[in-house]
């Protein structure tokens, strides 16, 4: 569900795309829009902007993880930041909650990074690019820095989580990352 309709009495309502039932991308949201994201049951929002989300975003029911990311083609953004963004993604997501990740326009930034969750979850990077999309048409994964980066996660997050119960060259199990 895409939702930016133009209210008859003032602004445009929020812009934010649902990509999941617990994931959503948008746009950098105001004090306004905090009702309609209170609407949405969001319990924790990722902020990929350098400057401080809307004080109301700070408050509960809200948590708000500040990720500030360079969207630009010269500064990739870093691995680290994703797998922090992740890091807090998950716990939410799997206790039933609701994640809202935004950037500015919702295009680059948030989509790498719900795209990054959704790799985490189990999609490949291909999955998660084309459902994003989808479901956002606004969004642009594939601008080459953006996936890139996208790409880069995938084969770090992968290499971090597999090799579970695999056996190592002296025949011992391996129970945790290489």
């Amino acid at each position: 569900m895409n939702i930016r309709a133009a209210s008859p009495a003032g602004p445009p309502a929020y812009n934010f795309s649902e990509i999941t039932d617990q994931l959503f991308i948008a746009v950098r949201p105001r004090a306004r829009h905090v009702v309609a994201m209170r609407g949405l049951g969001v319990n924790l929002v990722l902020s990929t902007l350098w400057f401080a989300p809307t004080r109301e975003l700070t408050r509960p029911p809200f948590k708000a993880v500040r990720l500030p990311m360079i969207d630009f083609p010269l500064f990739p953004i870093p691995l680290w930041m994703f797998r922090r963004g992740v890091d807090a993604a998950l716990p939410v997501l799997a206790a039933g909650g609701r994640v809202l990740v935004y950037c500015r326009a919702g295009r680059h930034r948030s989509v790498a990074l719900t795209c990054c969750i959704l790799i985490a979850i189990g999609m490949s990077a291909d999955e998660a690019m084309d459902l994003v999309t989808e479901k956002r048409p606004v969004a642009d994964p594939h601008i080459w820095y953006i996936e890139a980066r996208i790409r880069a996660f995938e084969r770090d997050w992968h290499m971090r989580h597999e090799c579970v119960g695999r056996s190592d060259a002296a025949g011992s199990i391996t129970t945790g990352p290489r």
